[in-house]
């Protein structure tokens, strides 16, 4: 499988540097596509999802129940994963629960075990578990950071490195949850900027590893999202003396979860999801010194104006209430 050619592209006389830019996110939303899938569609699919009881994970397990997946759903929460899948089986979807912490690989295993064990094989293995911390970096403890890369990073890689022995014997996708902050630094989350930075350099250089190297028949793909509106602030461990908040626009958990899928089907590379990720992931390449003020006016917009609720955040237990939505920007 192997990447669209991107001729270079300049501005045209006369062209605003707006236009330019918004032709260059067009043009590369087109040429992500790969070219030749090994990919089954959805009703035919074993799809395990990671962090699937609240947020985008939530929201792509029904969506892929919905279309037909099989479901091999993992998250820390037992309580409220049961209830998740026992609801899907109640809509005549095939679903499983594994109670898992990705930061131990041992537990990724079995989640893996467990698909197996009741359908046989894997064709889809989503790694979306992850969290945040609000704080500016030299006030986060070390122990902090840690945990957070033990789940946004090495979850991620336990997961893809886990999956893929058996996404090879028959083809599958790989799909990794990064984020804008994948390419662009937030400040206030900056350690969570590191993170999805992290995820991207694996992600990019497996892809290469798996599909250059092995030629094997398997999709890589890194999701990037903008802002979107899911309980992942409230999720979040903040060091703030205000409660956090992800700023606006913020894109529907369910168009990430449509990215997600299309993914499974239909062989890609990166995916950026909400105009917002194309254009501040561009604006970091063409002026990044503009990008880091821009970025500097978004620290009193991760910030409601009142104490905070909950600082622990779901950073060493799982807090998911089975909700897809947060608060929004309001």
């Amino acid at each position: 499988m192997r990447a669209a050619s991107i001729p270079r592209l300049a501005p045209e006389a006369g062209a605003s540097p707006p236009e330019f830019l918004l032709r260059c996110v067009q043009h590369t939303a087109h040429t992500e596509v790969r070219m030749s899938s090994p990919l089954k569609p959805l009703n035919r699919q074993v799809m395990v999802i990671t962090g699937a009881t609240s947020g985008i994970g939530l929201a792509t397990a029904q969506e892929a129940g919905k279309q037909g997946a099989r479901l091999v759903l993992a998250a820390r929460g037992g309580d409220v994963l049961e209830a998740v899948v026992q609801g899907l089986i109640d809509n005549g979807v095939e679903a499983i629960a594994v109670v898992a912490d990705v930061a131990d690989r041992s537990q990724v295993e079995r989640i893996a075990e467990a698909a197996l064990a009741s359908f046989g094989r894997i064709d889809t293995w989503v790694n979306n578990a992850g969290g945040t911390i609000y704080g500016r970096l030299d006030q986060v403890s070390e122990d902090d950071s840690r945990r957070l890369f033990d789940i946004n990073f090495w979850g991620m890689v336990h997961g893809s490195l886990v999956a893929l022995p058996y996404l090879k014997r028959q083809g599958g996708a790989l799909v990794n949850l990064g984020s804008e902050a994948s390419e662009v630094a937030i400040p206030l989350q900056g350690m969570y900027s590191a993170s999805k930075h992290a995820v991207k350099g694996f992600t990019d250089a497996l892809r290469i590893e798996v599909e250059q190297l092995d030629e094997a028949p398997v999709s890589v793909t890194l999701i990037e999202p903008t802002a979107v509106d899911t309980p992942l602030p409230q999720h979040a461990r903040n060091y703030m003396d205000r409660e956090p908040k992800l700023p606006s626009p913020q894109v529907d958990p369910h168009q990430v979860a449509a990215a997600i899928l299309h993914a499974a089907v239909v062989p890609m590379r990166t995916v950026r999801v909400g105009m917002m990720a194309e254009l501040d992931v561009l604006m970091g390449k063409v002026a990044p010194d503009l990008a880091d003020q821009l970025a500097g006016l978004q620290v009193p917009r991760q910030q409601r104006d009142c104490p905070p609720r909950e600082p622990g955040g779901s950073l060493y237990a799982s807090r998911a209430s089975g909700r897809i939505y947060g608060p929004g920007a309001g």
